[in-house]
């Protein structure tokens, strides 16, 4: 991939490191850091909504048109400005979470949902998206002893369907997809993320 201004996204499951890393990543290519749901104004109210947990009667259906209209206005205001610009935008979870969460974890039709998001973000999706997979004892260790929001409190079983389904989306788009293992230490972990993403955007 030629290195112009690339839109690189970090997906995956809770526990795995995203923020991190994102940050970690932004920093060194001096990109343009942000995070979805919540990355503006307007998303930061809509988050609210979404992880708080006294939320207990928010309809699935609801739930997903809040993060797609969080995601078009995240686009608008941050992203495709940036990109226009010249730079680099690396942002802390995109449009293929609410693929996986609301689709394989909450059990929406994925097919409609990217059809919804698409138009909701003007079909700009992420050049390159680096899912960080982490193991369920990984995972349940690193979310131990730590306050919880709406979806981190959610069943194993639904984790492991939104895990099973950032997994296919992986292995269904290869081209634009790498599966960095997390399980390890943050700096070899880092490693993994940081020559990856050279050998798939050159920078």
């Amino acid at each position: 991939m030629n290195p112009g201004p690339c839109y690189l996204a970090f997906e995956g499951a809770e526990g795995c490191g995203k923020s991190t890393h994102a940050a970690r990543l932004a920093d060194e290519l001096g990109a343009l850091l942000t995070r979805e749901t919540g990355g503006t104004r307007i998303g930061a109210r809509i988050r609210a909504i979404l992880h708080d947990t006294e939320v207990t009667d928010l309809a699935d259906r609801a739930e997903a048109l809040l993060t797609a209209a969080d995601r078009a206005q995240h686009l608008d205001e941050l992203v495709s400005p940036a990109l226009a610009a010249g730079r680099h935008v690396v942002s802390d979870r995109t449009v293929y979470s609410t693929l996986a969460y609301q689709g394989y974890g909450r059990g929406l039709d994925v097919d409609e949902l990217r059809r919804i998001n698409g138009w909701a973000i003007g079909h700009r999706w992420p050049d390159l998206v680096v899912l960080l997979d982490v193991s369920p004892d990984v995972q349940a260790s690193r979310m131990h002893g730590r306050e919880l929001d709406r979806f981190e409190r959610e069943s194993d079983e639904f984790h492991r369907r939104v895990r099973a389904g950032f997994a296919a989306m992986a292995a269904a788009d290869p081209d634009h997809w790498v599966v960095i293992d997390a399980d390890g230490d943050l700096d070899t972990v880092y490693r993994s993320i940081r020559s990856a993403v050279r050998e798939r955007t050159g920078l």
